[in-house]
């Protein structure tokens, strides 16, 4: 079985399905912005930009969006390597799941090809952490912490894991402060930010990682 065939799919397909589901938002956006039809500003006084309401709900859109593609890659990681553990009929070992169920499933699997096939991640050259964001930043947004707001922020034990997380904005990171120890921190924790720049190169390490693990299991 071509695993990596399969997993290449999944990945082309959230590829295009966020390229083409965010023209209309996008649109929206850049449409408000240069007050092009429907979206000619009104003659008035009021000092609230012209069709806001418009404008936030097209940028809510395209973060649900990004949030939705980010749960099927972070889907597809795990299907990869649950997929390649039943090729090799290798289970779990016992010693193992302690791993699995207190630092998550990509450092348990980081462990489980370590000590049954003596495969290193480490030496994959690849942005590990960035893999193990993904499916930390998949389970924030898919449990909100308030139902108040459609976004999602970084909780504090995040943030010490992460001290430069990946899926913000560089507004976001005008929030950080330099303390007197010399280390950056955040006044408040940001927000998951996804759009096409990080979501796209997060794809990207996804393949350059199966590629280096495809080559070093044959």
């Amino acid at each position: 079985m071509d695993i990596r065939y399969f997993l290449e799919r999944r990945l082309a397909f959230i590829e295009q399905y966020y390229t083409a589901a965010s023209v209309p938002f996008l649109e929206r956006k850049r449409k408000i912005e240069a007050g092009e039809e429907p979206f000619v500003p009104p003659c008035s006084e009021d000092g609230e930009p012209p069709y806001l309401k418009e404008w936030l709900e097209a940028d809510e859109s395209l973060q649900i969006l990004g949030q939705t593609c980010i749960s099927m890659l972070s889907a597809s990681l795990h299907l990869y390597f649950t997929t390649w553990q039943h090729h090799l009929s290798v289970p779990v070992a016992e010693s193992l799941k302690p791993t699995f169920t207190k630092s998550g499933w990509f450092n348990g699997y980081k462990r489980y090809f370590s000590s049954h096939f003596n495969v290193n991640f480490e030496n994959s050259g690849c942005n590990l952490q960035l893999l193990e964001e993904l499916v930390l930043a998949r389970n924030r947004v898919q449990h909100p912490m308030s139902i108040t707001s459609s976004s999602t922020n970084y909780s504090d034990d995040d943030l010490k894991k992460l001290p430069s997380p990946f899926f913000v904005s560089e507004r976001e990171f005008e929030l950080m402060v330099d303390t007197d120890d010399g280390e950056r921190r955040w006044l408040v924790p940001p927000k998951i930010i996804v759009n096409a720049k990080n979501l796209l190169a997060a794809i990207s390490e996804i393949r350059r990682f199966s590629e280096w693990l495809e080559v070093t299991e044959h």
